[in-house]
């Protein structure tokens, strides 16, 4: 660029040429001054297209330009070339300028490429908002999740770039459609709904009222299976309004916990006494098991006797305990039976005290039908008839026996 003879020229008529490859042109006049100062004045202009050339293609090269932006200025200077006022190496800035716009061209298409892409992608995201949106619309039963949800796809919406007017129009009529459509459809829910736990406190109303009724029964089993089903009942019908729920539950609840909380407290006191009877007759049970039947079978039978009659006093004893107890004092009961029936068996028909008891009230029973034959009268002669034959047959088979 210092030797601006190379490229140029100043006649001596002021005239200024620059030199080209097909050959001199006239690119201004000179009558200032010296010639070599005109040769400057325009090559200072070629210096300024180099360092817009120089600055286009950096930020071509960077990424910081776009590439059709930056082609078209390359064309512009390309272009003026050919008239431009300027002394310099036109050809080699030419030939410069001619690669910088195949890049520049490449790179525009791939921009464009980009954008198309770009452009694609924006229309699929919204697309599949939209079919979002619609199945939300149509199938969601996920009120609050649905509605947050199609908040979040408008402001998405909102971030995409790049869709053309048209289709971006129809897109937003069918987004718009199915919030319109869910919000119906969510307001005829919540209509429904509303009618739905009105019922349901009516209802609930009617199961407060049935337990109140039933809380201060003693019919502990029958009651007990009343509040059971009415529980059942309350679980399976819907809820009501949330203030009206709880309140009704309070009440509820409060029927529930107060029956059950009496005969928990009647239950345990039950416990309490069978628990002390269970002691008694665990004792009553020793003291039978420890009789000496064999020794005097009669005093045993007759202490088992009294045990028995306390035993019998001394009440319930929890469910668990009842049958052990219960079988051993019949073991007892039937040691002494056999004991006493084995010294029955040994005493003589003369002997035996209940031989000779029953034959008293054989006699006994042969006078009370005398004296009603002797009165004739015929219904007391009847029924002494019949006394003393069972007293007879009993007295038989007593002494077949021994």
């Amino acid at each position: 660029m210092s030797d601006w003879t190379a490229f140029g020229r100043v006649d001596e008529d002021g005239t200024v040429y620059v030199k080209t490859a097909e050959g001199e042109r006239v690119v201004g006049s000179w009558q200032a001054g010296a010639p070599e100062e005109g040769l400057a004045h325009f090559a200072r202009r070629f210096a300024d297209l180099v360092t817009e050339v120089d600055l286009t293609e950096a930020r071509l090269n960077s990424g910081a330009a776009d590439a059709g932006h930056s082609l078209t200025t390359i064309r512009r200077i390309r272009g003026s070339l050919a008239e431009a006022h300027v002394v310099g190496d036109i050809d080699a800035l030419a030939a410069r300028l001619d690669k910088l716009a195949t890049v520049a061209e490449e790179k525009a298409g791939e921009a464009k490429a980009a954008r198309e892409a770009a452009r694609g992608e924006a229309l699929a995201r919204k697309t599949a908002l939209v079919e979002e949106a619609e199945k939300l619309a149509a199938e969601s039963t996920g009120w609050k999740t649905a509605g947050d949800r199609l908040k979040e796809i408008l402001d998405e919406w909102k971030t995409i770039r790049g869709v053309d007017k048209k289709s971006d129009g129809e897109l937003w009529k069918r987004f718009a459609a199915a919030r319109d459509g869910f919000t119906r459809r969510r307001g005829a829910h919540f209509a429904s709904l509303d009618q739905q736990r009105k019922q349901a406190q009516t209802v609930k109303e009617e199961l407060v009222a049935e337990a109140e009724k039933l809380k201060d029964s003693t019919d502990w089993g029958v009651t007990a299976g009343q509040l059971k089903d009415l529980m059942a009942q309350w679980k399976a019908a819907p809820r009501a309004a949330k203030e009206a729920e709880q309140k009704l539950w309070e009440r509820f609840r409060a029927a529930q916990d107060e029956f059950f909380t009496r005969r928990s407290e009647v239950f345990s006191a039950r416990d309490n006494e069978q628990r002390a009877n269970l002691e008694r007759k665990q004792a009553l049970l020793a003291e039978a098991e420890a009789l000496d039947v064999d020794s005097d079978p009669k005093g045993a039978q007759a202490k088992l006797r009294e045990i028995q009659a306390q035993w019998h006093e001394a009440g319930r004893v929890p469910r668990e305990a009842a049958a052990g107890l219960e079988r051993r004092l019949r073991a007892v009961d039937d040691k002494v039976r056999e004991v006493m029936d084995s010294a029955w068996r040994r005493t003589s028909k003369e002997d035996n005290p209940l031989l000779a008891q029953m034959r008293a009230q054989v006699a006994e029973a042969e006078d009370r039908l005398a004296r009603a034959q002797a009165a004739g009268d015929a219904r007391r002669i009847k029924e002494a008839e019949q006394a003393l034959a069972s007293k007879r047959q009993f007295l038989q088979l007593a002494e077949q026996a021994g």
